[in-house]
């Protein structure tokens, strides 16, 4: 997989690898106690590494059957993200990053730049390890933060009710022992099986609003006791929805 220079440097500034219990997300030099920061109001046109660090945040708000790219370029498609997610919370919807859009982004953001009601470890329940899989540790690492703020999204229009993760990030050797697929997208990090408060259904149906290209549920073999979701398979299937 080749990562343009945004992505190389996003990946640089906001994923480290976890060695201690608490993880600091890095910007040039700098711990923020809040997560990433932003120095200025961003809109279409602008580009940068902070427009991917918001791009990373907004990511669920792409339209219904929609993906947002990451590459660190404002354009339409990145207005109409910001503007969803400013609906979402009750602010002005008018597709610029401004200070109150920052100021929930802010409430909504852990240390280590992960939303707050999803961790790193939720996604990665096999071995705890990033390699291994079918993309480098700290691709598969940056896949499964944008899972997690998809996902984050995807339980503010639930209602804010749990969703839980059974499944996510997973080795080739976790992958096979498991029964996974051989070319599951578990193994790139991206991919995340759901349980909770909440029907198989309701979230298979919910997760094409949030940017996920791959959702398989009830119907589909192997998955009446669980809702996958996914980045990157393109496809999705759940018969037994309706």
């Amino acid at each position: 997989m080749t990562l343009n220079n945004s992505r190389r440097a996003f990946l640089a500034a906001a994923v480290a690898i976890p060695s201690t219990a608490v993880i600091l997300a890095v910007t040039e030099g700098t711990a923020h106690a809040a997560g990433y920061q932003w120095g200025r109001t961003l809109a279409q046109g602008d580009s940068g590494d902070d427009v991917a660090q918001l791009q990373v945040r907004v990511s669920g708000y792409p339209g219904y059957n929609s993906q947002l790219a990451i590459d660190g370029a404002f354009g339409p498609h990145t207005h109409s993200a910001v503007a969803g997610f400013q609906q979402a919370y009750g602010l002005a919807a008018d597709g610029i990053f401004g200070p109150a859009s920052q100021g929930a982004i802010d409430s909504l953001q852990s240390p280590d730049n992960t939303p707050i009601h999803f961790e790193y470890g939720e996604l990665n329940n096999c071995n705890g390890s990033w390699e291994g899989g079918r993309v480098s540790g700290p691709t598969a690492m940056f896949n499964a933060l944008v899972t997690m703020w998809k996902l984050e999204a995807m339980r503010h229009a639930l209602g804010d009710q749990p969703i839980v993760i059974s499944s996510g990030f997973r080795d080739v050797n976790c992958n096979a022992a498991v029964g996974g697929a051989p070319d599951s997208r578990h193994m790139y990090g991206d991919a995340a099986d759901l349980v909770g408060s909440h029907s198989f259904c309701t979230m298979a149906g919910q997760a094409r609003y949030h940017g996920f290209s791959g959702i398989f549920g009830p119907g589909f073999p192997g998955h009446d006791d669980h809702t996958h979701v996914d980045g990157g398979s393109g496809s999705w299937s759940f018969p037994s929805c309706g």
